[in-house]
């Protein structure tokens, strides 16, 4: 309890600390994202080396597996928050707050998630086949929309944020970084709160594939939760790092099904083995070098497809009218919309 007290402190006081320093709205520039993605990947690091020498190796992999995992897993969120952003029409220099905020509250809905996690699976190690059977149909499912290849994606707003919408009403514009205003006599939400809503309540949807996902790595409630908590806080950041970058990352999908399914098959494995059933099990050292190799893997390939898809764009000759083309072949040409026949020096006056 000393050491989930601490480490909450702890925490509290960085996010205090990230919020007070970014407390002015203003527009994140990619040096001061870059420093402070560097920051926060440090932070988990050193968390990772206590772990190391206070817990041991065991505990320190599980740390770092979970968190490699859960950062992948979490750089797919950032397609669905650019989304959101847009729908809302959220002012540049108002992003930031919005996603800390909106994060805030997917880690305290995360915590939720991986507590009730922690009790099924101490009361019930049958669900182990659950989460892993789960995972491989999530990891299925991702390539087919991977494949699907669908650029106009839509997010639609959850069944939660309609409603306190019809319940409390929202203003028509954005009031700096105001919540609640006063209009015509009621108080009502601005578009901030519904936005910051809407990021940390979309988030729950994420956490149904990634949070089986880090209880197949590791069943330590305490190192699900600093893993998480970990990627999360960081994510900010790296949306305005890589933010221009996403589009060209366009294996991502590709990658995380190979490691969601990898966790899936990991999670099958253990549940046999709990069950009395001799087979053998996933180490975390080679669980860390599977994922770590899929996504470095995957973003070279991205990476190099991207800059193959400009190139071919790049050579794509212009389009030019039929019209116009036909004219310099002679003096009269035919306008197939019309039917109707021009002279060449009447398309060129």
């Amino acid at each position: 309890m000393t050491m989930w007290v601490l480490t909450i402190v702890g925490l509290c006081a960085l996010i205090g600390a990230d919020f007070f320093i970014g407390r002015k709205p203003h527009d994140v520039s990619i040096k001061e994202a870059g420093v402070w993605t560097v920051v926060w990947i440090v932070l988990a690091a050193l968390f990772g080396l206590g772990l190391l020498i206070f817990g041991g190796g065991q505990p320190a992999g599980e740390f770092f597996a979970g968190f490699i995992t859960e950062k992948s897993l979490s750089v797919d969120n950032l397609f669905v928050f650019v989304i959101i952003m847009a729908k809302f029409a959220v002012p540049s220099q108002y992003q930031q707050r919005v996603l800390l905020v909106g994060v805030l509250i997917a880690l305290v809905l995360r915590a939720i998630f991986i507590a009730a996690g922690a009790a099924i699976i101490t009361s019930f190690s049958w669900v182990f086949y659950i989460f892993g059977a789960f995972l491989i149909y999530t990891a299925w499912k991702l390539i087919q929309e991977a494949r699907a290849n669908d650029e106009d994606e839509e997010w639609e707003e959850n069944k939660l944020l309609k409603a306190a919408e019809k319940r409390f009403g929202v203003a028509d514009r954005y009031h700096g970084t105001k919540l609640w205003i006063q209009q015509n006599g009621k108080k009502v939400m601005t578009p901030m709160l519904v936005v910051m809503l809407a990021i940390g309540t979309t988030d729950v949807l994420f956490a149904l594939d990634s949070i089986p996902a880090i209880f197949g790595l590791t069943q330590d409630p305490y190192i699900v939760f600093t893993a998480n908590a970990f990627a999360l806080m960081g994510l900010r950041q790296l949306y305005f790092l890589i933010g221009g970058l996403l589009r060209k990352l366009v294996h991502l999908s590709y990658g995380l099904s190979v490691i969601l399914g990898f966790i899936g098959v990991k999670l099958v494995l253990h549940a046999l083995h709990e069950s009395g059933v001799h087979v053998p099990e996933i180490s975390i050292p080679f669980s860390l070098g599977v994922i770590c190799a899929v996504l470095v893997v995957t973003t070279i390939t991205s990476l190099i497809a991207s800059k193959k898809q400009e190139k071919a764009a790049a050579a794509e000759p212009p389009k030019t009218d039929s019209a116009e083309t036909d004219a310099g072949k002679g003096d009269t040409v035919k306008v197939e919309s019309g039917k109707a026949e021009s002279t060449k020096d009447d398309i060129e006056a």
